[in-house]
């Protein structure tokens, strides 16, 4: 029995990967509880046991004194004696106590509690490992996957991702292996909890760390990251040493860098700008791929009117707005984008600037040159060579539509379909059944949806 014994604590303390000495721990406090059942009991209880031989001993401890006042504690000199013939008073004795058939019954008694034991020493260790990697990410194994969250398995421990710290365009299977943020340990009774992300800014952040030595080095630091998870993301950076292009070292030679961090994230797409200390300069980055002509800051409501070329617009605004949306997170301004044609009645000393930064870019900005994007104003008019048009349908507004004059006919565009005519020199809106033959099936083509 002693041998078995033995061979059980090893066994366990392997299998369990717990140091021999906190199996060791358990099964004596085990054991005491086992003891104090048996003999009924309240006595102070120490259990040896010898590891080597197996061997199990439990021994009463009591305090040798003159008088006894507590049976259950104390003892008298002159029983004190009888187990050591030295004692003295004031002195702490022990006397063996072990039970004949002690061996049989805290092998069964006891072994419940010695799994409890384990389980609580296992789910501290866990705890403990995982709390030092908060934040980090991690690579995990995908377990199951329902309506209500994704059990990832870490290693050592199972985390769940929840479905708001899922990404929406993403589809998780068993047995998928993928790269998570490790967003919160919490310990709790049945185990500690990991929750984990693939939707979080700190994701991409982290990607970054790992993928680009110069970031890791600190000669490059990330200063903002905006995201819409599986869509697209935002990275501002900014060299911390001279001669470090941060733009370039993100992106690495041919796209390598980027690209890896983008096959991560299964095709999302990441712009990465240079950050500047100069507000109006890092606004006008976060717009890439748009290239605005003039920025104009307002402090007080922190609100930043753009200025961008009339045919890149749709680049400004982004589908949908996203482009928008993006450098707004990123920054932190409102953004309010115009064109030279929407500032007509608005501000002149805008348009002026405006005119003479398009001027001197591009001298032939107001050369009509074939479908062009317009912005939807809050009216849902539309501004072309300083007419208005409209209103469009409240669905429009704020969107960027495009424009084509055919004759002395404006047609107006969304996402590839006419959704209006009017007559350039009037304004009157025209039926869309009054097109030509031709003119239907010239519907369809023309410039990219913006």
């Amino acid at each position: 029995m002693k041998s078995d014994f033995h061979t059980a604590i090893l066994q366990i303390a392997a299998e369990r990967g717990i140091p021999r000495e906190a199996v060791l721990s358990s099964v004596e406090h085990a054991l005491k509880t086992v003891y104090k059942k048996m003999a009924n009991t309240e006595e102070e209880v120490e259990v040896d046991l010898d590891l080597n031989s197996g061997a199990m001993h439990v021994y009463v401890v009591k305090r040798v004194v003159a008088e006894v006042e507590d049976p259950v504690n104390e003892i008298t000199l002159e029983e004190a004696r009888v187990y050591a013939p030295n004692a003295q008073i004031g002195d702490q004795i022990r006397i063996e106590q072990t039970p004949k058939n002690f061996g049989r019954i805290a092998a069964q008694t006891a072994k419940q509690v010695v799994l409890q034991k384990i389980r609580d020493y296992e789910r501290d260790s866990i705890y403990e490992e995982y709390a030092d990697k908060q934040g980090e990410v991690l690579n995990g194994i995908v377990q199951r996957a329902d309506s209500r969250a994704v059990i990832v398995e870490l290693g050592k421990a199972e985390a769940v991702m929840p479905v708001r710290e899922q990404v929406p365009t993403e589809r998780y299977r068993p047995g998928q292996r993928l790269k998570v943020y490790l967003l919160e340990v919490n310990k709790d009774q049945r185990g500690p909890q990991l929750i984990v992300s693939r939707s979080h800014p700190n994701l991409i952040r982290r990607l970054f760390e790992a993928e680009v030595p110069e970031i890791y080095s600190g000669a490059v630091e990330i200063m903002e990251v905006a995201r819409e998870p599986g869509l697209r993301s935002k990275v501002a950076v900014a060299a911390r040493q001279e001669k470090v292009d941060p733009v370039g070292s993100c992106v690495g030679i041919r796209g390598v860098r980027i690209q890896n961090i983008v096959n991560e994230l299964y095709g999302e797409k990441i712009d990465v700008i240079e950050w500047s200390p100069d507000t109006a300069t890092f606004i006008a980055n976060a717009l890439s791929p748009a290239k605005p002509t003039s920025v104009h800051l307002n402090e007080a409501e922190k609100i930043a009117t753009v200025i961008v070329p009339t045919d890149q617009m749709s680049l400004a605004i982004g589908k949908e707005g996203q482009n928008a949306r993006l450098a707004y997170k990123l920054t932190g301004w409102r953004i309010d984008i115009k064109d030279p044609e929407s500032l007509r009645d608005q501000d002149f000393e805008l348009l002026r600037q405006a005119r003479e930064a398009l001027a001197a870019a591009q001298p032939d900005e107001f050369a009509w040159q074939g479908r062009q994007p317009r912005l939807v104003r809050g009216d849902g008019t539309i501004s072309v060579r300083e007419r208005t048009f409209g209103p469009l349908p409240p669905s429009l507004v704020g969107m960027s539509v495009d424009v084509e004059l055919r004759g002395d006919v404006l047609e107006v565009y969304y996402n590839r379909e006419l959704r209006a005519r009017y007559d350039f020199a009037t304004g009157r809106e025209l039926p869309l059944d009054e097109l030509p033959a031709s003119s239907g099936a010239h519907a369809g083509a023309g410039t990219p949806e913006s």
